[in-house]
């Protein structure tokens, strides 16, 4: 049985709002959020809500939480590598607190599965889908397609249905050359119900923003974030990390 934790979120909205995905996959788990208000998905509408991740992260370390997950793919890798992994820094210094992004945390979750050549299916246009590409380039994968639904207005990429989530994703696998994985990336995608069926078709592991995230930062607590039925990677998360 899980024990009782209680979760930091750094959120996208303009609200304080849990993903609805989070408390679906971890119904134990307390998650206190607070939004930075994204206003696109674009750079621009990227900077006020980056602005707001240090004021966010410090509230919440107040708040006798177990850790800290920032939630937005794009948000927290838009200004680069260097600018990710410093931004990462400051927020462990200025909270005290294990933390990461949902950048970081996708990261992770490929390198559990043995991902190295990856196709990649997101709700991003092409200016956010290149800047995506030079980020996961640079964590060492060989990203060898991407396909985007060319989304910029926030809040657009939750209109997709899981159906357009799949088949999008089996465009960028029918285009890759041997993908040993497939990364689907915006947390506002609804991707629960999506790894299952794409392993299936496909053959190959799903790792995706959102159960990335929540997954992490559960194992930032000390859980083994293990969800059955959900895909391989949260499938074979029975290990809880040193």
């Amino acid at each position: 049985m899980r024990k009782q934790l209680k979760i930091g979120l750094v959120v996208p909205f303009a609200t304080d709002r849990v993903p609805v995905e989070g408390p679906l996959m971890y119904p134990d788990v307390t998650f206190i959020p607070r939004g930075v208000g994204v206003r696109a998905l674009t750079p621009e509408g990227y900077d006020a809500a980056w602005e707001g991740i240090l004021p966010a992260a410090r509230e919440l370390a107040k708040l006798d939480i177990d850790a800290i997950m920032v939630i937005g793919t794009s948000l927290t890798f838009y200004r680069g590598y260097e600018a990710h992994q410093q931004l990462l820094e400051q927020l462990r210094q200025e909270t005290g607190l294990p933390v990461s992004t949902m950048t970081e945390a996708v990261i992770d979750g490929l390198r559990s599965v043995g991902a190295k050549r990856i196709a990649v299916a997101t709700a991003y246009s092409d200016l956010v889908n290149d800047r995506l590409a030079d980020f996961l380039r640079q964590a060492g994968f060989d990203v060898t397609a991407m396909k985007g639904f060319g989304i910029v207005e926030f809040g657009g990429a939750e209109r997709m249905t899981e159906q357009d989530i799949i088949d999008l994703s089996g465009k960028a696998i029918g285009e890759a050359k041997a993908a040993d994985a497939v990364l689907i990336s915006c947390g506002g995608l609804m991707t629960l119900g999506c790894a299952v069926p794409i392993e299936q078709q496909h053959g190959i592991p799903v790792v995706t923003s959102t159960q990335s995230a929540f997954w992490k930062a559960l194992r930032l607590a000390g859980d083994s974030g293990h969800v059955p039925g959900r895909g391989r990677m949260l499938g074979q998360s029975e290990v809880v990390p040193a």
